[in-house]
């Protein structure tokens, strides 16, 4: 049995309603895992969040703590990066665990991964497991990354991009057109990326990945609703801009949630550009903020083909086996 610390690395548990935190538990306990929480995990303040120093106090004591096996952020929200100087990576690298969570836990997940060279995983956070409906491969590709399991990256039939944590009892799914093809082409490299909003938190900074022999995985939310185009586009292009863009060797796009009004156009306009021409690239693939949302490992290995009909294989590198 697995034993997970429940942290909240940014949002507070005080946004969970009683009832999806007992849901939530209980699905991971009937999953085979022993869940617990940190000690200030249900702290809040202003930001809806802890102070820096309790919730470094409480990652740090996770990390320390031989019997946790995974550390598993309650929610995303907005303030991870007040963290990045205070994480003490040696600690992390030393003592190797995994690590879980996406949107804002992005720019963690991405940080530890450039520290310590250490695999972290880009996927569902606690509140995810309170959903009643539509967990199912959620939980095949949580269960493939935290076993370090290859896999390919499939379509599912069916999505669903509503605030399913309003009302789980009128619950909306959408037909699934699958990923698209934009760039054909085949490489391999290193996998880094998430939220791209979040992800671009790093530019600049000691924590901020390579961009060489890479495979970006990126997507973002529907926070802006239809400014959602002109927000990923001017985003993606400060990405282009940094160093050792040119060196890397595929894209991959996640669903974009239904409130963005995206459609296979709106792509085509934003990633028509002369920096991407030669890489494949891949929208509308399984993880970001629509359910189900497949556990990506963060320094793990991608196969692009676009080519084959399973297009994105992954491997994790097992370096927190």
């Amino acid at each position: 049995m697995k034993n997970i610390m429940v942290c909240a690395l940014s949002r507070s548990l005080s946004m969970i309603c009683d009832e999806n935190i007992e849901l939530a538990k209980n699905k991971l306990e009937n999953l085979g895992f022993n869940v617990m929480f940190s000690k200030n995990s249900s702290v809040s303040d202003y930001f809806i969040s802890s102070s820096i120093k309790k919730r470094i106090t409480d990652f740090h004591n996770a990390i320390k703590d031989n019997n946790i096996d995974i550390i598993l952020s309650v929610l995303g929200g907005y303030n991870c990066n007040q963290l990045l100087n205070y994480i003490d990576y040696e600690l992390i690298k030393n003592n190797p665990k995994i690590i879980c969570g996406y949107s804002d836990i992005t720019v963690i997940l991405n940080a530890i991964y450039a520290k310590t060279g250490n695999t972290t995983y880009l996927g569902p956070t606690f509140h995810s497991f309170a959903m009643k409906e539509g967990l199912e491969q959620t939980i095949f590709y949580f269960n493939k990354a935290i076993n370090h399991k290859n896999y390919y990256l499939k379509d599912p039939k069916y999505y669903s991009s509503d605030k399913w944590y309003d009302n789980q009892d009128k619950r909306k799914f959408i037909k699934n057109k699958g990923c698209i093809v934009l760039n054909d082409g085949k490489a391999d490299g290193i996998i880094i990326g998430g939220n791209l909003c979040s992800f671009n938190l790093l530019q600049g900074t000691p924590y901020m990945p390579s961009l060489k022999d890479k495979i970006l995985f990126i997507e973002d939310d529907a926070l802006v609703g239809k400014e959602f185009p002109y927000e990923f586009e001017r985003n993606l292009v400060s990405l282009i801009q940094q160093k050792d863009f040119d060196k890397v060797r595929g894209i991959i796009i996640g669903r974009s949630q239904i409130q963005t009004g995206m459609n296979l156009r709106k792509w085509k306009k934003i990633l028509n550009k002369k920096e991407l021409k030669n890489i494949p690239i891949i929208i509308n693939a399984n993880f970001g903020h629509t359910t189900p949302n497949a556990t990506i490992p963060i320094g793990g290995y991608c196969l692009v083909d676009t080519y084959k009909e399973n297009k994105i294989f992954i491997k994790n590198n097992n370096t927190n086996k």
